[in-house]
C-alpha cells in the first residue's frame, strides 16, 4: 500500500497540522512516511499545503506531480489540484470555501461540511480534525487508535487535555463526509 495525499487551503485551517498529524500516525503504526510542507507568507492568509506520502514499502522521493488523493479547502486549491489527481484518484473538498464545485468524472468526489460541523460543535480549531476524520473515512492509511497516538505525539503536552474533543471532531468527520 502507497498513498500520495495534497492537503491544501487557506493558512490557518490547519492543513500543515494536519499533514502532521497524519504523517505521526503511520509513523506510530510503523509505515513509511514522508511529510513536505509547502507555505511562505501563505501561512497567515494565503494557500499553504503539504504532501504526505504512506507507505508499507520504502518511499523513493517525496516530490510528487500527481497525487492518489487530494483535500482542498478553497478554491484556489482546487483549481491548482484537481487536474492532479490520479485517474481513479480520490478528492475531497469543504463546500464552504468552494465557489466552482469539482468537475473530474475520472476521480470520486466527496464533500464534507466541515466548517459547518465545526460551528455546530462551537470550536472553530477542530475544523481540521473534522476534515482528516473524512479522510480516513474514504481511505484508511491509518488507524484510529494510530491517529490519536499521533495527536499525543504531535501536540505539546500542555494541550493533551484537548485530545478527547479532537477524536470526536474526527469522528464526526467520518460521519459527515459524502
Amino acid at each position: 500500500m502507497k498513498k500520495e495525499i495534497i492537503i491544501s487551503g487557506f493558512g490557518g485551517q490547519g492543513v500543515l497540522s494536519m499533514g502532521k498529524i497524519l504523517a505521526y500516525s503511520a509513523l506510530m503504526e510503523d509505515k513509511e512516511v514522508t511529510w513536505m510542507p509547502a507555505y511562505g507568507p501563505e501561512q497567515r492568509g494565503g494557500t499553504a499545503n503539504v504532501t504526505v506520502i504512506v507507505s508499507d514499502e520504502k518511499i523513493s522521493s517525496p516530490i510528487l506531480s500527481s497525487y492518489d488523493v487530494a483535500v482542498v479547502l478553497n478554491q484556489p486549491s482546487l483549481d491548482k489540484f484537481e487536474g492532479r489527481i490520479k485517474p481513479g484518484g480520490i478528492l475531497i473538498y469543504d463546500s464552504y470555501g468552494i465557489i466552482n464545485p469539482p468537475t473530474r468524472k475520472d476521480i470520486t468526489i466527496y464533500r464534507i461540511n466541515a466548517m459547518d460541523k465545526a460551528a455546530e460543535m462551537k470550536n472553530a480549531k477542530i475544523f481540521n480534525m473534522i476534515v482528516l476524520g473524512g479522510l480516513l473515512k474514504v481511505c484508511p492509511v491509518v488507524s484510529t487508535n494510530g491517529v490519536e497516538k499521533g495527536l499525543y505525539k504531535t501536540l505539546p503536552e500542555r494541550h493533551h487535555s484537548l485530545i478527547p474533543l479532537n477524536m470526536e471532531a474526527f469522528a464526526e468527520g467520518g460521519k459527515i463526509i459524502d
